[in-house]
């Protein structure tokens, strides 16, 4: 996966019967794929991540890899609850062909730094796809930090950070200890210029 450049994490559009609307959801996509992404991350925080059920997420990721085409990546977001959901998503969403995956902490109740690595590295072990942690505390209250960043170094297929803890210096702690082993993707839209200058490599 070349983690650099833009990747949008696109809204799911519905109709008024509350279905998955794909006309709308296909004309949003081709607005950006002529704007020149690099990759759609799909059920996102504004991708209804919280709300969509099994059957929505996973008809929406294989209808996105037929319109999509081999283009650019497209990647599923995981937010769960549980441990056992999370890898249950990452092996369908794997079969299902999606290019990677975006993971959030465990949702719902607080988890502690070695229950949070313990849920990230059943993902990480159980699936060959690359990943891309979301490192939120703001919105989703627990942080990533650079001591559990340092312990799930050990996994190839956790290659990326979508670096949402607002304090940009945060960047520059992760190149200072890290150098390029984790790819950096600014995820707060009014800090994205001051982040590439800071050394991100992208944009969600």
């Amino acid at each position: 996966m070349n983690w650099s450049g833009v990747f949008p994490a696109v809204t799911t559009k519905f109709n008024d019967a509350d279905e998955l609307d794909l006309p709308a959801f296909n004309k949003n996509i081709d607005a950006q794929l002529e704007a020149g992404v690099d990759g759609f991350i799909l059920g996102g925080s504004l991708g209804e991540a919280g709300v969509l059920t099994d059957d929505e997420k996973f008809g929406l990721l294989a209808h996105t890899l037929q319109y999509v085409n081999g283009k650019v990546p497209v990647l599923l977001n995981i937010a769960e609850a549980t441990t056992k959901n999370a890898v249950a998503c990452a092996k369908r969403a794997e079969a299902a062909g999606a290019g990677g995956l975006m993971l959030l902490p465990p949702m719902r109740y607080y988890a502690d730094t070695e229950e949070t690595l313990a849920y990230f590295e059943a993902v990480a072990t159980n699936t060959s796809l690359p990943i891309m942690i979301y490192n939120n505390p703001v919105d989703y209250k627990i942080e990533v930090t650079l001591d559990m960043f340092e312990y799930l170094a050990k996994f190839d297929n956790i290659q990326s950070v979508k670096e949402s803890t607002r304090d940009i210096s945060n960047i520059t702690r992760m190149i200072n200890r890290f150098g390029d082993r984790y790819k950096i993707l600014t995820g707060v839209d009014p800090l994205a210029m001051e982040s590439l200058v800071m050394g991100a490599d992208g944009w969600v």
